[in-house]
C-alpha cells in the first residue's frame, strides 16, 4: 500500500469515527430533552461513557494555561478534542433540532414514546449491570441505593422557583450533573426545579441571555462533577457501575407508559402539560382518560423495539471491537 493510499484509508477511518461519535452525541441530546430519560444512559450503552467523563474532566488549570498561551494544538490534544467535539456537536444539534419533534411526539403519542424508552432502559440496565465484574454484598447495596435514590427523585413534586439569573445558573449546574448520570434525567430535574418550560422555551425561541446563563452554570457544574465521577470510576469502578445501574432501574417508575395526570402547568403559550402524575395499569387507563384506548399491543411492540435496538447496538459495538482488535494483529 502506498503512502497516499494509507493516508486515504486513515482519513476514511477518521471520518467514519467522527460521524459515529456525532450520531452517539445526537442520541444523547435526544434523550436529554425528554423528562425521564438520561443522556448518560445513551453514553453508557454506546460505550463512550467513561471516555466522555475523562475528557470533560480534562478541562482543568493545565487546559486553561494552554488556552491563555494560545497553544490550541496542545489544548485540543489535552481535552481529546477529536472525541469530545463531535459528541458535543451531536448533542447540540439534536437538542436544537429535535426539541420540537420530541415535544410533539410526547404530546401526541405518549404511550408509544414511553413504551419505547421503557424497553430501552430495561435492556440498558441489564447491559450496564454486566459491566460489574464481580458482585459483592457492597455492590448489591450500591445497586439498591441507586434504585431507591432514582425512584425517590421520580416521585418528588415539582417546585415553584424564581426566574432570577442566579437560579438559572444553579439549574444549569444541577441539571447537567443529572444529564451525565445514567438513569437520572436532567430534563426531569429541570421539571422538579420548575425550569423545564423556561429552558425548552428558550431553546425553541433562541433566547440567548437565558441560554448563556444556563450554559455557564452547566459548564461549571459538569466540569466539577466530572472530576468526582472520574475518580469514583477509577478507584471504585464496580461499585460505581452498580450504583449507576440502580439509577437506571429506579428511573423506570418515571418512564411507565400509562399515567394519570394529577396536576398540570401552562407553558408560555397557555397550553397545559402534565406536572404531577401517577402510574396506572393499562386496564385502568381507558376509564381515567374518557375511554381512550391503552394501546397495550402497540406498547408491547414499542417496548420490544427498544429492547432489540439496545441488543443491536451492543452486538454492533462488540463486532466493531473485534474488528479493531483484528486490525491491530
Amino acid at each position: 500500500m502506498t503512502a497516499a493510499e494509507t493516508d486515504d484509508t486513515d482519513n476514511m477511518k477518521s471520518t467514519k469515527n467522527y460521524l459515529l461519535l456525532l450520531l452517539k452525541g445526537m442520541g444523547m441530546g435526544a434523550a436529554d430533552v425528554i423528562p425521564g430519560v438520561s443522556g448518560g444512559t445513551i453514553a453508557f450503552i454506546t460505550g463512550i461513557y467513561e471516555k466522555l467523563v475523562r475528557s470533560i474532566r480534562s478541562f482543568d488549570l493545565t487546559a486553561l494555561r494552554m488556552l491563555l498561551r494560545l497553544d490550541l494544538r496542545a489544548f485540543w490534544r489535552h481535552i481529546d478534542g477529536g472525541f469530545l467535539f463531535p459528541v458535543l456537536a451531536g448533542i447540540a444539534l439534536s437538542v436544537f433540532s429535535l426539541a420540537k419533534l420530541m415535544k410533539y411526539l410526547l404530546d401526541s403519542y405518549p404511550i408509544f414514546v414511553w413504551s419505547f424508552f421503557f424497553g430501552l432502559i430495561i435492556a440498558s440496565s441489564w447491559l450496564v449491570a454486566r459491566e460489574v465484574r464481580w458482585w459483592t454484598v457492597g455492590r448489591a447495596v450500591a445497586l439498591a441505593a441507586g434504585t431507591g435514590a432514582a425512584f425517590a427523585v421520580t416521585v418528588l413534586s415539582p417546585a415553584t422557583t424564581p426566574d432570577t439569573w442566579w437560579f438559572i445558573l444553579l439549574s444549569g449546574a444541577v441539571a447537567v450533573c443529572a444529564m451525565i448520570l445514567p438513569g437520572i434525567s436532567g430534563a426531569f430535574i429541570l421539571l422538579l426545579l420548575g425550569k423545564y418550560a423556561c429552558i425548552i422555551g428558550a431553546v425553541s425561541t433562541l433566547d440567548l441571555p437565558v441560554l448563556l446563563l444556563f450554559a455557564a452554570g452547566a459548564a461549571a457544574g459538569i466540569i466539577g462533577f466530572s472530576h468526582l465521577l472520574s475518580w469514583l470510576l477509577s478507584e471504585y469502578r464496580d461499585t460505581t457501575v452498580a450504583l449507576l445501574t440502580g439509577f437506571m432501574v429506579g428511573s423506570l417508575n418515571k418512564i411507565w407508559p400509562w399515567k394519570e395526570t394529577l396536576e398540570s402547568y401552562a407553558d408560555s403559550h397557555g397550553v397545559l402539560h402534565p406536572l404531577v402524575e401517577r402510574n396506572v395499569l393499562p386496564g385502568d387507563y381507558p376509564g381515567l382518560h374518557g375511554g381512550e384506548p391503552a394501546h397495550s399491543g402497540w406498547a408491547l411492540l414499542f417496548m420490544a423495539t427498544g429492547l432489540l435496538l439496545i441488543w443491536g447496538v451492543e452486538r454492533g459495538a462488540a463486532a466493531l471491537k473485534r474488528h479493531k482488535e483484528e486490525e491491530r494483529l
